[in-house]
């Protein structure tokens, strides 16, 4: 007879807020939500900015200034993540936020307000590429899930009252303390980081050997992108009022992006390669989508329904909501995740096409609020799933290189939507709101089907 075996004891799934993990995931909750408050807020205060500093000509330049410098901090921080580990990116990208945030306080001129938008963006640009490889190497995979749906729902506070609290802040004790309130917060956050950025569970892989761990190469096709990106949407910008100039901007950009692009990202990743490659560009494809309508939605309401804007701040608020809960159901089980990315594009394109209900004659304007409660679960379940299967999919020594492709095609992806959105506005007419926004919702939504279709590419080659 052989002896009784001991039982096994019950496996349980590590709590990302137990005693082993709450620091760290309360540390990198507190910076995101941090860098989202910024975001959120920034809009509701540049007219204050603007007006106080004269820079309404600039007006524009403060967002793109921050989405540039961010797009080559992506890359600097993951190529520094897989050579060296993630502590010193971080680090350093917190210090250049803060730095940049007290400049932005201080400034006496727009010319310094606009360079301290650009620190920010280096520092958040820096910060969010290494708390995705912090995440990796500190978290278990099967906690991942519950990390990454933190993240998003990091920014549903910043989106339910940075417009406001910002604006409050701004009419009680000046714009200047939007900026300057936030820089005492960075201390706990840091505090409670310091074990994780000693390092995770296993040790920092040795630099790879690809052509994506060679610094100058990397670094010069990041100014490429970057240089691209920022030519192309100065180009399209101009494209109604100056066509000769306008179009020689655009044809620039875009041989600057087709330089450095490709080189940022996974091997046939443009060509939507099974696996990886396909893995990254869904990311862009659902930002593309879903930020080209996000954009437009305010404007649409205030001008076709005479929305206020915090009633048509509310819309969007409601879409963050969608969002949160689509990243809170994918952490309830284990998911088939290119599943999920396809039903993710799909609601996203749903959301989109829902949107124009609104425009029917007689339907309120307020039609377009749960409609964008579809398009942000969409957004949820999807965006998560993408930020998990890459991660997975990705070699250790790759991590980094791969977050920051994720970022690159995340921020070019919505700011080239955008900004051929409001082309097409501009083009159709601003006395006629409704059929420019019916154009961008035909882009945008041959975009999602586009998601819908490809998304099964996910998936590794057996």
């Amino acid at each position: 007879m052989t002896a009784p075996k001991t039982l096994d004891t019950p496996y349980a799934p590590p709590r990302i807020f137990g005693p082993r993990y709450r620091t760290a995931t309360l540390g990198i909750l507190l910076v995101v939500t941090l860098i989202a408050f910024e975001g959120m807020s920034i809009g509701a205060v540049m007219p204050d900015v603007s007006k106080d500093l004269d820079a309404l000509d600039l007006y524009g330049m403060s967002f793109s200034a921050f989405l540039i410098a961010g797009l080559f901090a992506n890359v600097a921080a993951g190529l520094w993540s897989d050579r060296r580990g993630h502590a010193v990116p971080f680090l350093l990208g917190v210090a250049l936020f803060v730095t940049g945030m007290v400049m932005a306080g201080a400034a006496g001129s727009k010319e310094i307000f606009i360079a301290a938008r650009a620190v920010q963006g280096l520092g958040g640009g820096a910060v969010i590429v290494a708390i995705y490889v912090m995440i990796v190497r500190v978290y278990p995979p099967e906690a991942r899930p519950r990390v990454f749906a933190g993240l998003s729902s990091a920014w549903v506070l910043p989106a339910l009252v940075g417009p406001g609290l910002g604006g409050l802040i701004a009419d009680t004790v000046g714009w200047r303390w939007v900026f300057y309130g936030i820089v005492p917060l960075v201390v706990p956050a840091l505090v409670m980081l310091l074990p994780a950025l000693r390092g995770g569970d296993g040790d920092t892989p040795q630099p790879g050997t690809g052509p994506r761990s060679r610094p100058l190469r990397m670094t010069l096709a990041a100014l490429a992108t970057a240089a691209g990106g920022g030519t192309l949407l100065y180009g399209v910008e101009r494209l109604d009022t100056a066509p000769l100039p306008g179009g020689a901007a655009t044809a620039a950009g875009l041989v600057l992006l087709a330089a450095g692009l490709p080189r940022l990202l996974p091997p046939k990743a443009l060509r939507f390669g099974r696996g990886l490659p396909t893995t990254v560009m869904m990311r862009g494809v659902l930002a593309s989508a879903f930020f080209g309508v996000n954009a437009f939605i305010p404007l649409v309401l205030k001008e076709e329904f005479g929305f206020t804007t915090t009633q048509a701040g509310v819309a969007l608020t409601i879409g963050a909501l969608g969002w949160s809960g689509g990243s809170y159901l994918q952490t309830r089980r284990e998911f088939d995740r290119p599943t999920l990315v396809r039903l993710g594009a799909t609601a996203v394109t749903a959301g989109i096409l829902l949107t124009t209900l609104a425009l029917v004659p007689g339907m309120t304007g307020w039609i377009m609020a749960p409609a964008w409660m579809v398009a942000g679960f969409g957004m949820g379940i999807g965006t998560t799933s993408v930020s998990i299967t890459t991660m997975r999919q990705s070699p250790d020594d790759e991590q980094g290189a791969n977050s920051a492709a994720l970022q690159v095609v995340d921020t070019l992806g919505g700011a080239l939507t955008i900004g051929f959105g409001g082309v097409l506005v501009n083009l159709i007419g601003h006395d006629d709101i409704a059929t420019g926004y019916t154009a961008i919702i035909a882009m945008t939504a041959a975009i999602g089907v586009l998601g819908t279709a490809v998304a099964g590419r996910m998936r590794d080659l057996p």
